[in-house]
């Protein structure tokens, strides 16, 4: 097992790769009552295209890595839930573009807990039948999404800047899709993915290292699995436009609702680089967007927006885009005016205590976050699978200068790459 410190956060990490592939990192924290445990999967609704090793490579159907979550909950004597309840834990699971995690939480029963969450999501159970009802109870999913205005404008937001990548296709396919899932086609992806290998287990909280790192290991002995090769990801390539500018949904909404987007070209990098060109460009926007910046009072003021503006940054090395936007009375008059706040600051410049405001609130935020055990762990396996190390990011706040900022201002608003999203009902 290896120590990993990190003097300026007074943390230590610790770490080990076992025989069969899996990758176990602990986090000890000292007082901390409760324990927070992710088991996840670098598996996510993208990777619909793939092969292993020298095999040829196959398509599924859309929307399955999310189908298999829903799955893996299922044992021959009942729902894994009941086990996790009787234990005093509270569990969960989660489905993103690009990994598929199942976790729990507790303050008893840790390892117990955790021998539960290895054991079911490693013992995979489903019939054909059971497969067949799943395609009811999922379809009636899609359907309650579909009637959703803030998932309907973030996905049109995503269908308006991808033609081509996955990531434009909802997370839990389609009705259409999800109809060719078989129970063979889910134990296939199963076996890809859910190999120990693409898997990382990560532990959070008031634990004893050596005894967490000992049972796992203790766990894993006791299961066979084969040698796996290399996972192999094909994705057709998207053109650096966006797909189309403007996507008008109807919905019987109150108000409408304005995404607005700037699809960005892929850096194709990991580690470092990704992580520095995530952290400025959203610190960036929170100059820009946040609560206390003139252009969001401006736009409040007017009455263009409400408490619901919000703003975002998602990045890996095969995509990255942003977006902002909220509930408007007026989407195009919002619009016009967010282009011409942004074009003027463009022109002006950000002043220096802006930056730096935001640069300590983000820095604050870091900060709080290594507090909550629930944080990190949804922090940390998200940006491991990047290749970062995610205890980097306040060394790389506290090194970020100003002109970091414009040029990102600069790469970032290129006005033909701007998609919008609007749900409306007339």
């Amino acid at each position: 097992m290896r120590s990993i410190p990190y003097p300026h956060l007074d943390e230590t990490l610790y770490t080990k790769q076992l025989d069969n592939g899996l990758r176990v990192y602990i986090l000890p924290k000292a007082g901390f009552q409760k324990t927070y445990a992710t088991f996840t999967t670098q598996y996510g609704s993208v990777d619909n295209h793939f092969a292993v090793g020298e095999d040829t490579p196959i398509q599924v159907p859309d929307g399955i890595a999310h189908f298999l979550e829903h799955k893996m909950f299922e044992e021959p004597e009942g729902d894994v839930f009941n086990k996790f309840a009787s234990l005093g834990a509270s569990a969960n699971a989660f489905t993103s573009f690009d990994r598929t995690s199942y976790l729990f939480t507790a303050t008893d029963n840790v390892l117990d807990n955790l021998g539960t969450l290895l054991d079911f999501v490693q013992s995979p159970y489903w019939t054909e039948e059971s497969v067949e009802k799943e395609k009811g109870i999922i379809g009636q999913e899609i359907k309650m999404y579909q009637d959703n205005p803030d998932w309907r404008s973030y996905f049109g937001l995503i269908e308006a800047m991808y033609k081509v990548h996955p990531i434009h296709i909802d997370i839990a396919g389609t009705i259409e899709s999800i109809s060719k899932i078989t129970k063979d086609t889910l134990f296939n992806c199963y076996y890809t993915f859910y190999h120990p290998s693409n898997m990382v287990l990560f532990v959070v909280g008031g634990i004893d290292v050596n005894e967490v790192m000992e049972f796992v290991e203790q766990n894993q002995a006791k299961k066979t699995f084969k040698p796996q090769g290399e996972i192999k990801h094909f994705f057709d390539p998207e053109p650096d436009q966006v797909h189309t500018p403007k996507k008008v949904i109807k919905l019987p909404v109150s108000l409408p609702k304005c995404l607005i987007g700037f699809k960005e070209v892929p850096l194709n990098q990991e580690g470092t680089p990704l992580l520095k060109r995530e952290l400025t460009t959203k610190l960036l926007l929170d100059v820009l967007f946040s609560g206390s910046s003139p252009i969001y009072q401006s736009l409040y003021d007017e009455n263009l927006i409400s408490d619901s503006f919000g703003h975002e940054y998602n990045i890996t090395a095969d995509y990255s885009f942003s977006v902002f936007g909220g509930e408007t009375r007026d989407p195009d008059l919002l619009i016009s005016k967010i282009k011409d706040a942004v074009t003027a600051v463009q022109k002006q410049g950000i002043s220096e205590q802006s930056f730096e405001r935001s640069r300590k609130k983000k820095i604050g935020s870091f900060l709080r976050m290594m507090n909550s055990p629930e944080a990190i762990a949804g922090e940390f396996t998200k940006y491991l699978f990047n290749g970062i190390d995610m205890f980097e990011i306040l060394s790389v706040y506290e090194n970020m200068k100003l002109e970091d900022v414009m040029k990102r201002f600069n790469e970032h608003f290129e006005w033909e790459r701007l998609a919008i999203s609007i749900v409306r009902s007339d």
